[in-house]
C-alpha cells in the first residue's frame, strides 16, 4: 500500500467556560490551542497534474481547516447552550465572537466538532486520519480514524 499521512499544525486563542463544572474551569478562561490535523491518502500519480506526488497540497489543507475551524474559534468565547441566561445575553452584548453549542466545550468535544467540520470538506480518496488538540502545553485530546471504524 502506498498510503501516506500528511499533517499540518495550526494554533488559535480561545476562551470557554464549563457549565456546571465543579472546579475552576467553570469560570471564563482562555487557552492557546495547538491543533494537528492528519490526512491519509495515496500520492497523486498523474505526472501531468500540478499536484503530482502529493496526497494533498498543504495550502489546500490549510484552506480546509483555517476558515471553518481556526478563524471561527480564534479569539472567541465558547459556551454550552445550557448556560443560556441573562449573563449570556450580557456577554453577547459586550463581545462579538460568542459561540453557543449544544455540547460542553471540553477539549474532547471540541475535537469531535473539528472532526465533523473537516470530514465535511474532504476530497475523494483522502480520509481524516487524526486530530490532536492541545488545550495547554501538556494536555490534549485526540481522535483517530482506526478507533472509530
Amino acid at each position: 500500500m502506498d498510503r501516506i499521512r500528511v499533517t499540518k499544525e495550526f494554533d488559535f486563542e480561545m476562551a470557554h467556560a464549563l457549565w456546571n463544572y465543579d472546579g475552576a474551569c467553570r469560570n471564563i478562561h482562555g487557552h492557546s490551542y495547538r491543533l494537528f490535523v492528519t490526512l491519509i491518502g495515496k500520492p497523486n500519480t498523474n505526472s501531468k497534474d500540478p499536484k503530482f506526488g502529493m496526497v494533498i497540497d498543504f495550502k489546500d489543507l490549510k484552506t480546509m481547516v483555517k476558515g471553518p475551524v481556526v478563524d471561527f474559534f480564534d479569539h472567541s468565547l465558547v459556551v454550552y447552550s445550557e448556560a443560556e441566561g441573562e449573563i449570556l445575553v450580557t456577554i453577547r452584548q459586550m463581545y462579538e465572537k460568542v459561540h453557543v453549542f449544544d455540547f460542553q466545550p471540553t477539549c474532547e468535544n471540541l475535537v469531535l466538532h473539528i472532526v465533523k467540520t473537516i470530514q465535511a470538506s474532504l476530497l475523494p480518496g483522502i480520509q481524516l486520519q487524526a486530530v490532536k488538540l492541545y488545550e495547554t502545553a501538556n494536555s490534549f485530546a485526540e481522535w483517530y480514524l482506526e478507533d472509530n471504524l
